[in-house]
């Protein structure tokens, strides 16, 4: 796997500090120079390519693949030049052991995250399980370019797959042209009929080609269990509802009502499928395809909205600030938010709110729905602290790696 003629990546002195960590990213500025050998054939090294990351004495460190960017290399592995050649085989056998661990791998249960980026030691790589089906993202070229020696360690290690499919049209950040499709079949291929993957006893049906992200968020499976705990004969609203994971936790856990609103026609298609597929009566269930701030404010075209009829409200939107740059307008969307919410809810009601927001961090998250209950003057308390669960694991020398952060909130 590894190159004859591997670029070596020279680090200034005392930059190879965070390497010595185990952090596994090179920023750009903190290369001296890059040293080719003289038969290389590029004036640069390639986007994707794997590289050798030393210190300013020579020192090997680590070896990683190139992206043109402020994270210039995202490190595989440490103190080697090489890859060996059972290295997607051994990572991601490793990754399937956790994910068995964790007793999430079972009859009433088979959506899951496999692969999560750098808390799986394999930067730039997302894989999630959906019952006979993988779904692969690739954020980097480097992980595009080897999208297939991947597909093969995942039918190795998990034989009951019968699908891979490769989904990184949005996602690969690349600078220059790369070769091969961002989206297809690696293994598999498309059929007509569509899938029902289960995760706690509940199905829903997975849209991994037309979908967000891999075609469903699995990082909530926890979140949406402790909801159903709280549902018991409660109006529910779940705004941002996408495909209606928390609507149907919700069902499930007894609630009174539960309306599901997101700005996406098709997501409203697939909560109904969902909901039809899991209850046999879903009368008490109603859903919009609106504005959530619209919807917030009674601006909906059909149906009656009180302002005071929901009282377990969940607000999960999509990333509203996906780098450094964009958080402070970040910010201010949290707080308009949730200030809608806490006005809104009735006395002794329920807020699960939550931000997926990598550069917005937990603190200020937390500052930002304080800001909002202060705003409205009533009274909140905390009731738990959430985040992502272990099959999204952060690894301990990549703390970049926590993004997901909510909060469940009691409100007078």
């Amino acid at each position: 796997m590894t190159n004859n003629l591997q670029p070596i990546v020279i680090l200034k002195p005392h930059k190879e500090e965070s390497v010595l960590r185990f952090h596994p990213w090179v920023f750009s500025g903190a290369i001296a120079k890059i040293v080719l050998d003289r038969n290389y054939p590029y004036a640069e090294p390639q986007e994707g390519e794997l590289v050798k990351v030393v210190d300013s004495t020579g020192k090997n460190l680590a070896v990683g693949h190139w992206q043109v960017g402020s994270i210039a290399v995202r490190l595989l592995a440490f103190g080697t030049d090489t890859l060996p050649s059972d290295f997607w085989h051994r990572r991601i056998a490793a990754a399937w052991k956790l994910r068995q661990a964790l007793g999430l791998v079972r009859p009433d249960n088979n959506t899951f995250r496999l692969i999560h980026g750098e808390g799986d030691f394999l930067p730039g790589l997302v894989v999630d399980i959906y019952a006979d089906t993988a779904v692969v993202q690739a954020h980097s070229v480097g992980m595009h370019l080897h999208r297939y020696a991947i597909a093969k360690a995942l039918n190795d290690i998990l034989p009951h797959l019968n699908n891979i499919y490769y989904k990184s049209d949005d996602t690969l950040p690349f600078k220059a042209p790369i070769d091969g499709d961002k989206t297809g079949y690696l293994a598999g291929a498309q059929t007509d009929e569509p899938c029902w993957a289960t995760e706690n006893g509940l199905q829903f049906r997975i849209d991994w080609l037309q979908g967000q992200k891999t075609g469903f968020f699995v990082d909530q499976r926890e979140n949406r269990a402790l909801l159903e705990r709280y549902a018991q004969g409660r109006d529910v609203l779940n705004m941002f509802c996408y495909t209606g994971g928390f609507s149907v936790y919700a069902l499930r856990g007894g609630a009174k009502s539960v309306t599901s609103v997101d700005v996406s026609a098709k997501a409203i298609d697939l909560v109904n499928d969902n909901v039809e597929r899991n209850f046999s009566d879903s009368t008490g269930h109603f859903a919009y395809a609106a504005d959530a701030f619209d919807f917030l404010n009674g601006k909906i075209e059909n149906g009656e909205k009180t302002s005071d009829k929901y009282d377990l409200i969940i607000l999960d939107p999509p990333a509203f600030a996906k780098h450094r740059e964009a958080v402070p307008n970040a910010l201010r969307g949290y707080r308009r938010l949730n200030a809608k919410a806490i006005e809104k809810i009735k006395s002794g009601g329920i807020l699960f709110t939550f931000s997926c927001s990598q550069a917005v961090d937990k603190e200020m998250f937390r500052l930002a729905v304080f800001t909002a209950a202060a705003q409205v003057g009533r009274k909140v308390r905390i009731l738990h602290q959430l985040h992502q669960p272990a099959d999204h694991p952060v690894n301990i020398y990549h703390p970049e790696g926590e993004y997901l952060k909510g909060l469940v909130l009691y409100v007078e």
